[in-house]
């Protein structure tokens, strides 16, 4: 689960991180008394679960309040769009108005899981303000790297060295840079994340270090024990089909392709995503349906994947282990009935019943369901049907 930004800075702040003074407005007249409360030239941040706010003028300095209602009503009433949001571009309902920093160096903070040695690792680097997949590629080198012990976390020794590592000298920088790190941790680990990082952590001309801004994920499955993390739950800023799938317990992520895939098992689910593109197809979702297929689910798949204009085809790939292959052959008849497919549906069943099953879908005689023999001839003929 992701947050915005001002939620995590909100974490931040709670553990001793320092950063700018700041309001969440929702309104033209909010951002301007925000403006007037901070009584300081101020940044306005659309926050949106997406990158290139800046490039995409989503991100702007205001010093007068012509200026603050000029962006916010722009913000406010146009789509943002970016790399990362695609050409349709995505609403923006809340802005941050932050008292603005002059800036004098950028650095970088970010903690994730590390899978290899399957441990958290801190890392750091002293060229902040860009996307650090960049940083990474242009020059690893300047990352540091350093991995916490999975029961005593980030020590002090630790801290230290990172610390040098982004070069501060003074007292107070050096306090403030540990307070950022630490701090970084702590709602790291206390709060089951995935990801956190703060891009950038500022140096200002007046010599005070600083978190401009903030990205968090959250471990879904860990959110049960986390009942303030529920609550900061956005669902505006989230897919409406991979919300719906979530209320119905179906595991399912839009893609770019025009071939939809409805699976039981993550592990089929990939694997069938990779033999659509090795036969030239291109996958629209990812959509597992568990271990447990009943009509009702197999329905509502069908219906979160049609309601997706790209989709050309459907390819069923079910192993009848847990649920036997009649009874999801049941499950897609009943559900061709209920929705009426508009587009080719091929279906590959293998497992329990499954001569059964297959008969079953013979003698229903709907004519959009095509049945496969194994899993490359499903494949080729989604490919070949769109």
């Amino acid at each position: 689960m992701r947050i915005h930004e001002y939620q995590a800075r909100g974490l931040l702040a709670e553990v001793g991180v320092p950063v700018p003074a700041s309001q969440v407005v929702t309104t033209v007249q909010e951002a301007i008394e925000a403006f007037h409360l901070i009584d300081t030239t101020v940044v306005i941040k659309a926050q949106v679960f997406a990158g290139g706010r800046g490039k995409a003028g989503f991100v702007k300095l205001c010093s007068t309040e012509a200026e603050v209602k000029a962006a916010a009503q722009f913000m406010l009433t146009n789509r943002m769009i970016s790399p990362q949001t695609g050409p349709e571009g995505i609403p923006v309902g809340k802005l941050l108005i932050a008292a603005s920093v002059d800036i004098e160096s950028e650095y970088y903070l970010g903690m994730v899981v590390d899978r290899s040695r399957h441990v958290p690792v801190m890392m750091v680097s002293r060229e902040g303000g860009v996307e650090i997949e960049e940083v990474a590629a242009r020059n690893p080198q300047a990352i540091v790297k350093e991995w916490l012990h999975p029961h005593l976390g980030l020590m002090p020794y630790q801290v230290g060295k990172l610390v040098d590592v982004l070069g501060f000298t003074q007292k107070q920088q050096i306090s403030d840079a540990r307070k950022a790190i630490s701090g970084l941790a702590t709602v790291f680990l206390k709060e089951d994340a995935t990801l956190a990082e703060i891009n950038p952590l500022v140096r200002t001309k007046d010599g005070r270090i600083l978190a401009l801004d903030a990205k968090m994920t959250f471990d879904d499955n860990a959110l049960f024990r986390h009942k303030r993390l529920q609550d900061m739950h956005d669902p505006t800023e989230e897919n409406p089909a991979e919300l719906r799938a979530k209320q119905h317990e179906l595991s399912y992520i839009a893609l770019d392709g025009n071939i939809g895939c409805l699976v039981n098992g993550a592990g089929l689910a990939m694997a069938t995503m990779d033999i659509i593109k090795l036969h030239g197809g291109q996958p629209a979702n990812f959509l597992d349906v568990g271990g447990g297929v009943t009509t009702e689910r197999a329905i509502e798949a069908f219906k979160i994947i049609l309601s997706d204009p790209q989709v050309r085809g459907i390819l069923v790939n079910i192993f009848g282990g847990i649920a036997k292959c009649d009874v999801i052959a049941g499950a897609l008849i009943a559900a061709a009935q209920e929705i009426g497919f508009r587009v080719p549906v091929v279906v590959r069943l293998e497992g329990t019943n499954v001569d059964k099953a297959r008969q079953m879908l013979k003698e229903a005689n709907i004519q959009q369901l095509v049945s496969a023999g194994d899993l490359t001839d499903a494949a080729k003929k989604v490919c070949a049907a769109v």
